[in-house]
């Protein structure tokens, strides 16, 4: 089976070295850049990187103007790392297409389980991947979703939304049980980032976006009339 690549873009050497030590521990391979335009660089370059661990601040480029550029090429999946634990960022990075946020400081376990379920899940390939929901069909294998034959683009956090409301649709899901097992178990987020979610996949699912029904004060339901 491939090694999976994880790129780790960091401007103090300490920390990059403190993350790769503890991927390579669980059989990663680490390739690092110090900086925004660097690291642009290097995946591009590399063509081959299965996952991004992006700093904020940094200089020349710093991690939002780099998420910018790397989403024009690639739904790569990217978790943001920032000192700033300001819910304005934290929007900021979902609007962006960040799929995982984590504040600094950080423990290291907690980064390595997210980069594991994260790869985990985008490089699950079973047997039967392929389900549908009205004018919805959604490739989980290959990663694709499809809304009147016509593919859409989604960023990776909202695919596993998708995904966790066609698997559960009929059901009531409040949203403390959407951020526990979309989001997992130690994502200390609020309503608002799955709010900012859903009113993103909606608009992408175009007129299938009435499929995602509100249910005041609790949360949603995935219905096809």
């Amino acid at each position: 089976m491939k090694q999976l690549k994880i790129l780790v873009v960091d401007d103090e050497d300490r920390m990059r070295k403190l993350v790769r030590d503890f991927l390579v521990r669980k059989q990663y391979e680490v390739v690092e850049a110090s900086n925004g335009e660097e690291a642009v660089d290097v995946f591009v370059e590399s063509n081959d990187i299965d996952l991004i661990i992006l700093d904020v601040m940094m200089p020349k480029m710093d991690g939002w103007e780099a998420c910018r550029e790397i989403r024009k090429i690639s739904k790569v999946p990217i978790i943001m790392l920032t000192a700033k634990s300001e819910e304005s960022d934290e929007l900021l990075g979902f609007e962006l297409g960040v799929d995982e946020y984590i504040s600094k400081p950080f423990s290291p376990r907690i980064l390595v389980a997210r980069v594991d379920a994260i790869l985990r899940r985008t490089n699950n390939i079973g047997q039967d991947q392929i389900e549908q929901a009205g004018d919805i069909e959604i490739n989980k294998a290959a990663h694709i979703v499809t809304v009147k034959g016509e593919p859409i683009e989604l960023s990776f956090k909202e695919f596993e939304l998708l995904s966790y409301f066609i698997q559960n649709k009929g059901i009531a899901l409040s949203r403390e049980n959407i951020l526990n097992n979309v989001w997992n178990y130690d994502y200390f987020g609020d309503a608002r980032t799955i709010d900012t979610h859903v009113k993103k996949l909606r608009n992408k699912l175009g007129e299938c976006g009435k499929y995602i029904v509100t249910i005041w004060g609790m949360g949603y339901k995935f219905e096809v009339n």
